[in-house]
């Protein structure tokens, strides 16, 4: 994918704040444009249709997690620490209100009435992020740091559930310290020997 200007930048910006805010629906380009401070024209230039902004939204933020999971594994060698500090990026995320929520996650929810389009690179981040959680939990199982009950595939869906629900208790609560605690209650779970 080429590198955005920062016209459309700011657009994918202000999309993914108003996606987070009220889901897909929940915004048009005039909202954007006000928010912007351009008009509507400008931003059909850079994406032609509302499908095409938000499938150009979900591939940004597939490409951003995969490159930072890259760096994750890469830069650290014990497996259950890129499961830390993932749970400690969405919990800054959440609590300095920089990324209240996943994008992917809340769109996730809106699947059935998504334009295929973007319903194909939702899921696509999903599949994306089981199987890097699988590859870091089995990683860890083999090493015996990570303690297990399931395959290493149930468990990275179970855990990746967590996360996105803990997103939605703290949102539903409208108290950001909900998801740490249930975020690291999950990740302690496999640390605990039995």
């Amino acid at each position: 994918m080429n590198k955005p200007s920062n016209t459309a930048e700011q657009i994918l910006s202000c999309a993914r704040t108003l996606i987070v805010a009220g889901g897909y629906n929940g915004f048009s380009y005039a909202d954007i444009a006000d928010v912007v401070g351009i008009r509507k024209a400008s931003i059909h230039h850079h994406f032609p249709n509302k499908v095409d902004l938000v499938r150009a939204l979900v591939v940004q933020h597939r490409q951003a997690t995969e490159a930072g999971m890259a760096n994750l594994q890469q830069a650290i060698a014990d497996p259950v620490e890129p499961l830390r500090a993932y749970v400690q990026y969405w919990a800054k995320c959440i609590e300095d209100m920089s990324a209240p929520f996943c994008v992917c996650a809340l769109l996730a929810g809106e699947l059935p009435v998504l334009p295929e389009e973007v319903a194909i690179e939702v899921r696509s981040y999903f599949r994306f992020l089981s199987a890097w959680m699988a590859s870091v939990l089995e990683r860890g199982m083999q090493q015996g740091t990570i303690q297990r009950m399931y395959a290493p595939q149930m468990e990275a869906e179970i855990f990746m559930a967590t996360i996105h629900g803990a997103m939605l208790s703290a949102r539903a609560y409208g108290d950001a310290t909900m998801f740490g605690t249930i975020a690291n209650h999950q990740l302690s779970r496999y640390l605990t020997r039995p």
